[in-house]
Parts: C-alpha cells; structure tokens; sequence
C-alpha cells in the first residue's frame, strides 16, 4: 500500500505546521527514520507539497464534510493528505483512502477513527468534480492563501494583482537553470526554454541529475528571479566580492563564474557545505566562511551582494509551507536583521563600491522601504537605477524607483505550463568615492 511515503508525508505536514519550520527542514529529518527509496521520497515530498499548496481548497472540501468536529491535529492532517492525493495527484483513489485509513489503524491514539476516516475520504473521491469545479471561479482565488497575506498584499499591490498573485501560487513552480556560457546552445540540449532574462526553463519534469551537463558541472539549478541579482552586480574579473548570506551557492557560482574573487559567507556550517559541494561539481573557486555576516570583519570590497534573510513569501510556490508557518511578528524580526545586515555591507564596502541587496520577499518592509530607509541612513550611497534591458525587457519588473520587484504573476507563456517566477525585490547602490 505505500504506508512509508504516506506516513512521511503525513509525519511532515503535523511537524512542519507544529514546530513553524521549512518542510524540507522536517523531510531532511525524517526522510532517514523511513528508510525510503528515492521514488518513494519523491513521492512523500509531493504529497506534503500539494498538501500545503492546497491547504485551504483542502479544508473546505473536509469540513463540509466532515459529521463532527475532529479535535485531534494530527487526524485533520492524515485526512488532509489523503484528500490531496484524491483531488491533486495522479494516485489511485483506493491507494489514497486506504493507506489513511491503515496508517490510523497503526497509530495507538487514532486506530478508532478508521471507519471515519474512510467515509470521509471517499466521499471526497466520490464529489471530486464538484469539489474542483468550485476551487476553480474566480472568487475562490484566495482560497489557498492565509487571510493576513491576503490583506498585506491588497494593501500593497492593489486587489487585481493580488489576486493575480494568489492565483499563481496556487501552480506549481518551474525548474530554471543557469549557465557558465552558451545558454541558447544548451536550452536545446535540454529540451527547455531560454528566458530573456537568460536563464533555462525546462519544459519536462526530469530527474535533474539525468541531464546532460550535470555531471560536467556545466549548470546549475536556480530560479530566473533569484539569477538576477548576480548578474546585476556586473561582476568583473578579479574583484573581490563579499556573497553575504550566500548558501545555497547560486549566486556565488555566477559571481565565479565571471571570474571574481569571491568570499561566501553563511551562518549554517550545513547550508556552507552544500555550496561547496555545488562549486565542486561546477569546478568553481570561491572562498568559503561559516560566520554571522554581522560579526564579519575584512578589508573593504569592490562589490558586495546582500540575499537578507527574509520572510520568503515570494517562494511560495515552490515552499507552500511558507503561507502557514510565517507570521506578522517573522517580518518584523527580520525586516530589523536586515536592516543590520545593510549597515554592515555599507562599513564593508570600498568607496565606489557596488551593493545589490535583494530578498525572495513579497514585503515592502523588506524590499522597497529597507532601500529606501537605507538611502536616509547612509548619505554616501546613491541608488544606481536598474534598466529593463538589464533584466530581458521586463519593463513591468522595473520600479518608478529603478529597482527590480519580481511577482509570481511574472513571466507567464502562454507556450508552456510552467510558467511565473519567484518574488524578488533587487536594489542596487553605489559607495561615494
């Protein structure tokens, strides 16, 4: 029946929601205690993604019709996981509703509750149709998102695109890829399509490391959004550069690529291993150090690139779990983090320096009013306008201000389903000489 998968994906939903942690944080942790196949991981990390993606088309399809108030968390997500595989994945209804109701049956506080859990699940399979042809109009575009997101980004980006936005994280996330050179030649190899920001969006799911290229560490995995911010600090060889916050290593890898001397700083001793791992496979050099970029003390920079902690709200599609676990009170806390970490780059840099400061934040705290408040805090530095040039043509990515805000709703073809981008504010400054 496929319980392991099941269950992992059902442990990792209560975790992720109970603890307010990333999912893959939960599924790197758990994933070993199941002993699973790679097939089977895949599969778990695609049950407890969609569950989170569609966690409120979920709940609605569940309490009407549900005959008693479950008080149990854990129940609510067995049921929940189920139903995402009734209404959301390619997986048999009988697979779905009776591995939930054997995973119950095995579990010392929920073996009672198997004769409810069938019924509900199958009813679930049985109104399928109606269930999504409801989900589908357009009133119910903000079903899948938490209501305090849904009000920040109406107050910020006005009810149309809002709703555009909601819309998009509601898909799900495309693989782009970013090359050393010759990104035309290989979008063919590849079999996807070349962006006009010049990344490479795959078209078909693939096992990634199946591709050709990967073993030659030719590419590496990296949304169009979160490519931009590199290439935006026009990086020239031989100058030093400070990647702040750097792992997991996208950024640090163009800023090598294009021949600077690169030093990558991290917090995380893990997430600092993963991208050295990365720069080994692309047969890249960068110098590595595992410090709080705050306490980070060095001879001035010629360049420095800021990728700030942030609420991540801008990942949505591809981190559904960040809708449910981020909070008001998150912003706040890091909206003032990186404020510090801006002062810091500022002391960092060279006169006549450059600095990109961006974040995969859909937040004005943490993208437009962080520069802005920065220019007032920091006189020496002028803003250096982004061109839509720059970024493919994008003229609708360009700010009044000239700094880059990336939405979801971005970069739609209607060629192709995978379609959007990733959330991103980019601002570009200049150190006075």
């Amino acid at each position: 029946m496929g319980l392991g998968p099941r269950r992992l994906a059902w442990m990792a939903v209560t975790e992720t929601m109970k603890r307010r942690v990333p999912l893959d944080d939960v599924l790197d942790e758990l994933s070993p205690k199941e002993d699973l196949s790679s097939r089977d991981e895949a599969l778990a990390r695609a049950i407890a993604i969609v569950t989170f993606r569609r966690l409120g088309t979920l709940g609605r399809a569940l309490n009407e019709r549900l005959n008693r108030d479950p008080k149990d968390e854990r129940l609510l997500h067995l049921l929940a996981t189920g139903a995402a595989q009734i209404l959301f994945l390619d997986i048999p209804d009988h697979a779905a509703v009776d591995s939930a109701v054997r995973l119950a049956q095995e579990d010392p506080k929920l073996h009672h509750a198997g004769g409810f859990i069938n019924a509900v699940l199958r009813r679930v399979a049985r109104e399928r149709d109606m269930i999504l042809s409801q989900q589908e109009s357009a009133e119910e575009s903000w079903l899948d998102t938490p209501t305090w997101l849904e009000e920040r980004w109406v107050t910020q980006y006005g009810e149309e695109l809002a709703a555009k936005i909601a819309a998009a994280h509601r898909s799900m996330a495309s693989v782009d890829i970013s090359v050393k050179n010759d990104p035309a030649s290989w979008a063919e190899r590849l079999g996807g399509v070349l962006l006009p920001t010049g990344s490479i969006r795959l078209v078909e799911r693939t096992a990634i490391r199946d591709l050709p290229g990967f073993d030659e560490g030719t590419w590496w995995v990296q949304d169009a959004a979160a490519a931009l911010p590199a290439r935006l600090l026009n990086a020239k060889p031989g100058e030093r550069i400070a990647d702040l916050c750097a792992a997991p290593g996208g950024k640090t890898a163009q800023l090598a690529a294009a021949g600077a001397e690169v030093l990558a700083v991290d917090r995380s001793p893990k997430r600092l291993k993963r991208l050295e791992e990365n720069l080994a496979r692309l047969d890249l050099k960068a110098e590595t150090r595992a410090i709080d970029a705050e306490k980070l003390d060095e001879a001035p920079f010629d360049a420095i690139l800021l990728d700030a902690p942030c609420s991540a709200t801008g990942t949505i599609r591809r981190h559904p779990d960040v809708a449910w676990t981020k909070s008001e009170e998150d912003i706040r806390k890091l909206s003032g983090l990186q404020t510090r970490l801006l002062d810091k780059a500022a002391h960092l840099l060279k006169p006549g320096g450059r600095l990109v400061y961006c974040t995969c934040s859909l937040e004005a705290e943490e993208g437009e009013r962080q520069a802005a408040e920065f220019l007032v805090r920091h006189p020496e530095f002028a803003r250096q306008p982004i061109t839509a040039d720059e970024i493919g043509g994008l003229h609708e990515c360009v700010t009044p201000d000239g700094d880059v805000r990336t939405l979801p709703c971005h970069l739609v073809s209607p060629e192709h389903e995978r379609s959007g981008i990733d959330g991103f504010f980019i601002a570009r400054f200049v150190k006075a000489s």
